[in-house]
């Protein structure tokens, strides 16, 4: 694609429309000749390409259809637009064609006579998707900590009960199976303090350095794993401080990056596991319904075998598990602690990679 040039006089200064840098989605502004006024930071992003190279393209150059710009700009100067939504598809540098939801407006001026709002059909779906997780992950946490409440008072009197019964048997055959009951009420009040741990403990909220949480992963992982797992750094040095609870949010990401290695057992019996912590800065994301102008994303991408189509829908619900004796617990609490910090998992996953990724505002 050859860019147009920039020094042309549709690329003028375009001060009324920085408002439109405000926006999540992407939005071009057209002249009567089919050629982009502006384009907001969203654009960009969508397009993989500077604003100083987006102003003055014609229409031809950005849609697979190119005949679609002209027939909106048609209506609009004939005031018979309004507002229409469509499905269209992007040119992108090096990319396939990206699909995408366009919603056209008229602006009702000569110069610019109409305004392209395009919203990617993965971010909707995805919007719709936390939407939905975050309603899920509050009913499940009210449910789990009315149940682990539940369950606690008994497990005393269980536990109480079989040691004051062990007490009075009077051979060790007998006392064996109180002793089964004591451990097993141990091990269930263990699960118990799990579930109501986070909900326990005080936040300790500061700035922090998001790398320093990595390296204290990475380094208790290293020593889990000392042999058959990579776990490679992929940092952006300009990444700001965050603010949080710093050791949550270090307990969520251990979490994650604990359960992508026990993903790998095949991978680490062959020494060719790997695991890549990778930081970056995020515009323009919706995070638990609110719109972040800029957000911490920290990936934990892994090369296993991936999350099972059955499980994806249920990855984060508490006692869910792919792993045969798992507690199904990690990713569970890893999710509130992220959560209690104002931020959210999401993920991606197939088979040789699976990239979760954790997003904090910023």
């Amino acid at each position: 694609m050859t860019w147009f040039d920039p020094d042309c006089a549709a690329a003028r200064p375009t001060g009324r429309y920085q408002g439109l840098d405000l926006l999540a989605t992407a939005v071009l502004v057209f002249d009567d000749a089919a050629r982009v006024v502006f384009a907001n930071q969203a654009a960009e992003q969508l397009f993989e390409a500077s604003r100083k190279n987006l102003v003055g393209l014609p229409a031809a150059r950005l849609f697979v259809e190119d005949g679609m710009i002209d027939r909106l700009l048609a209506q609009a100067r004939a005031h018979d637009l309004g507002q229409q939504r469509q499905l269209i598809d992007l040119k992108r540098i090096q990319h396939e064609p990206l699909t995408v939801q366009a919603t056209a407006t008229a602006l009702y001026a000569d110069d610019t006579p109409l305004l392209l709002e395009l919203a990617e059909i993965e971010q909707q779906l995805r919007v719709s998707r936390e939407e939905r997780q975050l309603d899920q992950s509050e009913a499940n946490r009210q449910l789990m900590r009315n149940l682990a409440h539940e369950i606690k008072n008994p497990l005393g009197g269980i536990r109480g009960a079989a040691q004051l019964l062990e007490a009075e048997l009077p051979s060790p055959e007998q006392r064996e199976y109180t002793r089964v009951i004591i451990s097993e009420a141990d091990r269930l009040q263990a699960l118990v303090d799990r579930l109501l741990a986070p909900h326990r403990a005080p936040r300790v909220v500061a700035d922090f350095n998001v790398h320093e949480v990595c390296e204290r992963v990475r380094a208790v992982m290293l020593a889990e794993f000392p042999r058959g797992l990579a776990i490679e750094r992929d940092y952006d040095a300009s990444v700001p401080d965050c603010r949080g609870d710093k050791e949550q949010l270090i307990q969520a990401l251990l979490n994650v990056v604990r359960n992508a290695a026990q993903a790998l057992d095949e991978r680490i019996a062959d020494s060719s596991a790997r695991i890549v912590l990778r930081t970056r800065v995020a515009r323009h994301v919706t995070i638990a319904r609110r719109h972040c102008r800029l957000a911490l994303a920290l990936h934990v991408i892994d090369n296993g075998p991936g999350i099972a189509e059955e499980l994806r829908e249920r990855i984060f619900f508490p006692l869910v598990s792919g792993r045969e004796g798992g507690s199904g617990l990690g990713l569970t609490l890893a999710q509130t602690f992220v959560q209690h910090n104002d931020g959210m998992i999401e993920f991606e996953s197939r088979p040789g990679r699976t990239d979760f990724r954790i997003l904090l505002p910023l």
